[in-house]
């Protein structure tokens, strides 16, 4: 990806909602970027159909608490649009319906997503299903940013770690993180072996000379065959480098709303602690 020009953000009714606004702002001014946020909840009539064929009251209940849901994150929105020097290129749109499929379908016009880490709190609401985010990465097939629900700090890309695996993945995601490492004060390249690489050539020898050609100067981190997961080892090293984004490939399968997702991204989506841009 050349440039970020267009952005992406999913809006749901969990706390942190703001915070993602501020972030994205942050992001899209940096880029010169327009920002897309879009509210997609899964509607109350969806959610608890019988409330809505048995008495009333319990209709209008569920129905006005949506509302203020929505009025909540729009009056967030609003004060955050306000901050942006450019207001007019940041829009906001409601879904209608199953939230994964409009999201799915707006993101083929962006050049990148911000979505949400799933809070495992039972006391915090999103409206949306835990494998929202993963879903969406899969089933658009275009690159997005994850980010963790315990916060994000100051950094929008300063400090950026690669993990780099020579697969079609992890080729997508570095293509799609490229505007951001352009900017970045520093990049680093983690690199583990896989079992049978005995022989081969090392790992890095593809993504080095392809940083390089676009200017980017990047540390590598080489390690050995992994002593444990590896996506535990990911996230150890990030808080090492104090990294404020992970770039990554997101690897999984599935069909209708069965998604299996393989082992490092399981764990990253589950115990993230910073931004991690991801692609299929």
């Amino acid at each position: 990806m050349g440039e970020l020009k267009s952005i992406l953000l999913h809006l749901d009714a969990a706390a942190d909602a703001a915070a993602r606004l501020q972030w994205t702002r942050r992001l899209a001014q940096a880029h010169g970027a327009r920002i897309e946020a879009m509210y997609a909840v899964l509607p109350a009539i969806l959610q608890y159909p019988f409330a809505f064929t048995a008495d009333g009251a319990g209709a209008t209940l569920l129905m006005n608490c949506e509302a203020e849901q929505r009025q909540r994150i729009k009056a967030a929105f609003e004060l955050e649009r306000q901050r942006n020097p450019h207001p007019d290129s940041v829009s906001w749109h409601e879904a209608d319906g199953e939230p994964l499929r409009a999201v799915t379908e707006r993101a083929w016009g962006n050049d990148l997503l911000v979505l949400a880490q799933h809070d495992p709190d039972p006391k915090a609401y999103a409206g949306v299903p835990p494998d929202f985010a993963a879903a969406v990465l899969l089933q658009s097939g275009k690159p997005g940013v994850v980010l963790p629900y315990i916060g994000v700090g100051g950094g929008v890309g300063n400090q950026v770690l690669v993990a780099w695996k020579p697969t079609p993945e992890s080729a997508r995601a570095v293509s799609a993180a490229l505007p951001i490492l352009l900017r970045a004060r520093q990049v680093h390249v983690a690199v583990w072996d896989e079992p049978g690489d005995s022989g081969a050539a090392p790992a890095e020898v593809a993504i080095l000379p392809y940083l390089q050609r676009h200017g980017i100067r990047a540390t590598v981190h080489r390690g050995g065959p992994p002593k444990r997961e590896l996506g535990e080892l990911l996230l150890s090293l990030a808080a090492d480098l104090q990294a404020d984004m992970l770039v990554m490939g997101c690897y999984g399968h599935g069909r209708a709303r069965e998604w299996a997702l393989g082992g490092v991204t399981r764990t990253v989506l589950r115990s993230m602690t910073l931004p991690v841009l991801m692609a299929h």
